[in-house]
């Protein structure tokens, strides 16, 4: 009896060293940025956790919040749904790259109780957002929408308080239709807005939308449908009107990809393509070095990173995002295998096995 005791003893003297070990060597990962993705990133982080033992703390605070937490070497990578233009990658004391992870679609909310369905074109939606069109039952909106009743009611405009990536695709995608906007407003994760007030976060845009009759927004996908929202179709530039959904923006995804990813989905030529669409992007440093990460945290990055655009993907679609195509897994692939450690590579054989 005591030689068992003496036995158990020790097994469990081992286990707990183990565990020890274990917990010590506990790798614990930092991201920020955008909103756009969160509900996606939430779930991959978390069955990521289950699955590797890997804590990833992500804040979404805004893509151009986490460019500016990646820039300054406060986090282990960064989330975006802007792209990073010449001029501002050469503003990083070393190269960056971008992963892409999903698409999806930015939608045009809007809160008017007794009307189901809206059609809106590019122009209008330019001008409503320039103030140039102030009530509901405008000429112009009352044309597309034959057969149904516009109220007198204000349009009551909510747009990003915060440097915003779904802002970016958003004013992208009107400097594209609108000349007017192009040159008054521009294109940006943070404008100077004609008119409208300002809330943080697509959760904060949604929320404005939600308590304010009258009031028109432009939010990700999956928040206006958390939120049992209506959202408008939108003309594209063949013509039809295209409700936003996971085949629209994939039809919008269907165009020539760049190597380094960095590329829009706006204004799609595609007939049955979403004309609001975009990638979004975790952004890293391409040594992870140079980042200020160990090796053990770099390691776990790209592991990471190789997950998300490979077993992760199967969690897109559940929330209204679309997984990447095959091509995009490709190029996402190459550029993940191009991130190195102090000039040598990170990723083998048994990372890609995951």
């Amino acid at each position: 009896m005591k030689k068992f005791r003496k036995i158990a003893l020790i097994a469990v003297a081992v286990i707990i060293g183990i565990w020890n070990i274990a917990s010590a060597d506990n790798i614990k990962l930092t991201g920020a940025g955008a909103t756009f993705p969160y509900p996606l990133y939430a779930k991959m982080f978390s069955v990521y956790h289950n699955n590797y033992g890997i804590q990833v703390n992500y804040q979404a605070i805004g893509s151009g919040g986490g460019i500016r937490q990646v820039k300054a070497k406060t986090v282990d990578f960064g989330a975006s749904d802007a792209f990073l233009n010449n001029k501002e990658l050469k503003m990083f004391s070393h190269p960056v790259v971008h992963v892409p992870i999903t698409a999806g679609a930015v939608v045009v909310t809007y809160n008017l109780p007794f009307v189901k369905e809206l059609k809106l074109t590019p122009e209008i939606i330019a001008d409503i957002f320039l103030g140039k069109i102030k009530k509901w039952n405008n000429d112009k909106i009352q044309a597309i929408n034959p057969g149904i009743k516009l109220p007198k009611t204000g349009i009551f405009v909510v747009h990003r308080s915060d440097g915003s990536g779904t802002t970016f695709i958003f004013s992208d995608y009107l400097s594209k239709v609108s000349p007017v906007w192009a040159s008054n407003v521009g294109r940006g994760k943070a404008l100077s807005w004609p008119c409208g007030l300002g809330a943080k976060g697509n959760p904060g845009v949604a929320g404005l939308v939600n308590q304010t009759p009258g009031a028109i927004g432009y939010v990700e996908l999956i928040y206006a449908i958390q939120n049992n929202m209506k959202y408008a179709s939108i003309r594209n530039r063949s013509g039809n009107y295209i409700k936003p959904s996971l085949t629209s923006v994939k039809e919008a995804a269907k165009i020539k990809l760049p190597d380094d990813m960095r590329v829009s989905l706006t204004n799609t030529n595609s007939k049955t393509g979403y004309p609001i669409s975009g990638f979004t992007w975790i952004i890293v440093y391409k040594d992870l070095a140079n980042g200020g990460l160990s090796f053990k945290k770099a390691k776990a990055v790209i592991n990471m990173l190789w997950w998300m655009t490979h077993d992760g993907q199967r969690y897109c679609e559940p929330l209204n995002y679309v997984p990447l195509s095959n091509n995009a897994r490709i190029k996402a692939e190459k550029i993940i295998k191009s991130v190195t450690y102090k000039g040598k590579t990170l990723i083998g054989k048994k990372d890609v096995a995951r």
